[in-house]
């Protein structure tokens, strides 16, 4: 059964699908594609889910450029679709410009906050999640050094970097860590080659696990880590099966439930800042079949212990922007 009503990308823009219905929900994804196994797929899951509860249909957009960006979102908001929801932070300014002309329309945008009277900003602890796989990793490793390779830098993936800085430190505080970025352009979210490659160098510095928090980038950093014989976390997604025996675990973000609360919840969307946090249990970490065999009793419970504390207030992780620092590691 289908449950989407794709826009489609023409040469002179962008264009609805004939027959699309007023009022249903919409959904544009950001550049990396649908189908990237981590960010865009989880918010996809998450509108799909809705449509198998409700029976509803969404329309959905992938862009293929950052000129699109206000062009579709303009052309959702006059098709009447409602509510618009958007992934990445990179729609903030442009929601910011075209909010205000559709004042009946309800935007939901995730990972920025657009003060608006008519949009939902879903932000998340991404520092908290980061932080438990980095003590999985300072567990895990055999060497004493381990690795992250962000997307784009960009302060958003250097609050995952630094969380999981502060993780490995407080598995290990000996523990060096290495940090890389794929570069300074949305491009850096799409480029599995050079993921790879900074994956492999990582390696030959010691790195025996790497973290990667690189959108579709990411594929390149797990495929290189089960190459070589070591390591990696996935992002985002449970991304775990991809490698079985060869991701240690995976940082969950859980886009999908963003995105199915804002399509239930509709018109009746109730603007402000929404954070999805550790205790919320927007934020964690992944454990199933896939990875069961690398990760021991001991270091599970040491995670868990460290997530309870979180929960509770008792450990703080440091939110890298909150003040453009980390306290565990140099970019």
């Amino acid at each position: 059964m289908t449950f989407t009503r794709p826009l489609l990308a023409a040469a002179s823009g962008l264009a609805l699908m004939a027959g699309a219905a007023a009022a249903e929900p919409a959904i544009i994804f950001d550049l990396g594609g649908k189908f990237d196994k981590s960010f865009n797929e989880a918010a996809f899951n998450g509108a799909t889910k809705w449509a198998e509860e409700t029976g509803g249909t969404f329309k959905e957009l992938e862009m293929t450029s950052e000129a699109q960006r206000e062009q579709a979102l303009r052309r959702l908001a006059e098709s009447g679709a409602n509510p618009v929801v958007m992934t990445g932070f990179a729609f903030g300014d442009v929601l910011n410009e075209v909010a205000p002309d559709f004042p009946d329309t309800r935007f939901a945008i995730i990972d920025a906050v657009v003060e608006q009277p008519n949009v939902k900003s879903i932000v998340f602890t991404e520092q908290e999640g980061s932080f438990l796989v980095g003590m999985m990793a300072g567990l895990a490793s055999k060497t004493g050094t381990v690795g992250f390779v962000g997307g784009m830098d960009i302060p958003l993936i250097r609050r995952f970097g630094c969380g999981y800085a502060q993780g490995v430190k407080a598995a290990n505080p000996e523990a060096t860590v290495l940090l890389s970025m794929t570069g300074t352009t949305p491009a850096a979210w799409n480029d599995p080659v050079r993921g790879g490659e900074l994956a492999r160098a990582q390696k030959e510095q010691g790195a025996d696990v790497i973290f990667a928090a690189a959108g579709a980038t990411g594929m390149g950093v797990l495929q290189a880590a089960a190459d070589e014989g070591i390591l990696s976390i996935g992002v985002d997604s449970n991304q775990n099966y991809l490698h079985p025996g060869s991701v240690l675990t995976s940082m969950l973000k859980r886009v999908d439930v963003a995105v199915y609360n804002a399509f239930k919840e509709g018109t009746a969307m109730e603007p402000g800042v929404t954070v999805l946090d550790l205790a919320a249990d927007g934020v964690g970490y992944a454990m199933d079949e896939y990875n069961a065999s690398l990760v021991t009793p001991e270091m599970q419970a040491a995670v868990d212990d460290a997530a309870a504390r979180i929960k509770s207030g008792e450990l703080v992780v440091h939110d890298y922007m909150s003040d453009d620092s980390c306290p565990a590691a140099q970019f």
